[in-house]
């Protein structure tokens, strides 16, 4: 009997690394041809996958994979690309990628002459009193690198009030019809978690707006339609896909967007999987506490288990929380939750199996909220949560104090970053933060040598949001141009494999799905990401040349 045992286990680990089984199974579709990174440390590399129902049957060689070729079986010819583990996004605003698409985009403005004409050109297509909104511009290129004011927006639009996100969605600026239309002047006070930023001399607002202080204009600004919110979360949704995402992990919303896209779901109108977070404290994070989790709805496509928090603004718009203040301006930021607000929520959703993620940009915002988690589970002992393992996350982690960044592994937190915000932040962040503070910011290999794993994403639409400018960012950390700035600490680069785990099993990782998804194995759900190029040996400046040439998720072709 123990020889018969030890002859089946022998089996199951020989059909588990890709073997040819004696009577293999009829797969629906075989890839053949392709250059595999599986992310599987038992069986590295491979050319041919099988698919059954949506989940891997076989990983190996092409010609082991002809035993599960029957006469329904597709066969798809990679010719040669390099496939990988489907990617994830581990922090993405899937309506936001959307919205983009459909409002005035914003995007790689250069100057604030080109930003007005670009305002300007929109204005002149609007009708008498309607708002112009729209995302995407950062000033830090711009000459000099200032934000625009009221006044300049004035210039092009007298009476059409405009709100214009700054790219990373924490600072808005108005012109003066929308400061008119909100009674927002001199006397005016900040609210709490944000600035009404004002002009030194005269005390007036500028027509900056940062955080909270956004909900003072936006609460005016007319919602848009159901179908605009549809036809948002599409246009996200194929955006991503044509990419070459097979999962997002949607940070933040509500339950008017759960249920959208379980409508869209339900009509066979998304194929993309979606790990969807509500924001708290709201009544929606109220609702999920009380509801609980939703795993895995719509095979395996919709999970909703998580409650996302901001404790602080951003770098760029200079509402990070520091624990000293910013080099260039007289402030250190702030936070936008107190802690009576947040630790009974924390301490609720241990108790009932619901995850956390908590954007915290600054070393401050990140102490506070190492604190506030570690609070919680000293309060809620691993007997008595749903979950012991609960797998917060600190969404960013962008400034952490080097005797905070061990703090992450130790209480098994993960954090959440997004290679392109170094990049993207290097013009800007030495002058914001000066020289001894970068060696804490965006320190993903101090964090991986400390114990943590790295789940990676792109924040888009406040970046591009595609894969290949991550995986760039992560092994490089340079510019798109190949600028590297002083003191900018190239020894916090990643491996090519690290950075690769970080989009595929260490995504999986942070949302509990490391045992369906995140590596190419037997078992597994068939989700790959197909590229033009192998981004594990090219030069760095040719994984930005790379293109997602195919994406399957479940076994489906979605992209080609």
């Amino acid at each position: 009997m123990r020889i018969a045992g030890l002859l089946a286990a022998l089996s199951l680990i020989a059909v588990s690394l890709g073997a040819n089984p004696r009577a293999a199974e009829q797969a629906d579709t075989v890839f053949i041809n392709g250059n595999v990174y599986t992310v599987n440390e038992r069986q590295p590399h491979a050319e041919a996958i099988a698919v059954k129902a949506g989940k891997i049957i076989f990983v190996g060689s092409n010609d082991d994979a002809k035993a599960y070729q029957g006469k329904n079986t597709r066969v798809v010819d990679l010719k040669g690309n390099t496939v990988v583990p489907g990617m994830t996004d581990s922090h993405y605003h899937l309506s936001g990628v959307g919205e983009r698409e459909m409002t005035l985009n914003l995007e790689g403005i250069a100057s604030l002459e080109e930003f007005l004409a670009k305002v300007k050109e929109r204005v002149e297509r609007a009708k008498p009193g309607e708002w112009i909104t729209g995302r995407g511009w950062i000033e830090s290129h711009w000459k000099p690198p200032v934000f625009p004011t009221r006044w300049d927006l004035d210039k092009v639009s007298p009476d059409n009030p405009v709100a214009l996100g700054r790219a990373d969605g924490h600072g808005v600026i108005v012109n003066s019809a929308a400061l008119k239309l909100a009674s927002v002047d001199k006397n005016t006070p900040s609210p709490f978690g944000g600035e009404i930023m004002k002009d030194k001399q005269t005390g007036e607002p500028n027509g900056m707006l940062l955080d909270a202080a956004q909900g003072l204009v936006r609460r005016h600004i007319p919602d848009s339609s159901r179908r605009d919110a549809e036809q948002a979360i599409l246009l996200g949704v194929k955006r991503s896909i044509g990419l070459g995402w097979c999962e997002i992990q949607d940070a933040g919303g509500s339950y008017g967007d759960v249920s959208l896209m379980k409508k869209l779901y339900g009509e066979g109108k998304i194929k993309l999987r979606i790990y969807k977070a509500v924001h708290g404290p709201t009544p929606a994070s109220a609702k999920l506490l009380n509801d609980g989790a939703s795993v895995g709805e719509f095979d395996n496509r919709f999970t909703l288990r998580t409650i996302k928090v901001v404790s602080d603004g951003a770098l760029g718009s200079k509402g990070a929380a520091l624990l000293e203040k910013y080099s260039d301006y007289d402030t250190a930021g702030f936070l936008t939750h107190k802690e009576e607000e947040l630790l009974p929520m924390f301490v609720e959703a241990l108790k009932r199996g619901i995850q956390v993620e908590t954007h915290a940009i600054g070393d401050r915002a990140n102490r506070v909220i190492l604190d506030l988690y570690e609070k919680a589970f000293n309060a809620v002992p691993p007997d008595q949560r749903k979950i012991r393992d609960p797998r917060w996350r600190v969404e960013h982690a962008q400034i952490v104090s080097s005797v905070d960044i061990p703090r992450f592994a130790k209480l098994g937190v993960i954090p959440s970053m997004q290679p392109s915000h170094a990049i993207g932040d290097l013009f800007f962040a030495p002058s914001r933060l000066g020289m001894k503070r970068l060696e804490g910011a965006y320190a993903w290999q101090s964090f991986i040598k400390s114990g943590s794993i790295i789940a990676g994403g792109s924040d888009a639409p406040v970046e591009r949001g595609e894969p290949m400018i991550e995986f760039y960012a992560a092994v490089s950390r340079k510019s798109l141009s190949g600028f590297s700035g002083e003191g900018w600490h190239p020894e916090q680069a990643v491996s090519r494999e690290q950075a690769l785990k970080m989009f595929t099993i260490w995504a999986a990782y942070a949302a509990f799905e490391e045992n369906v998804k995140g590596s190419i194995e037997v078992g597994k759900l068939a989700d790959l990401t197909v590229l033009s190029a192998d981004i594990m040996k090219i030069p760095e400046r040719e994984i930005l040349k790379t293109q997602c040439v195919m994406t399957v998720i479940g076994g489906e072709v979605v992209f080609q």
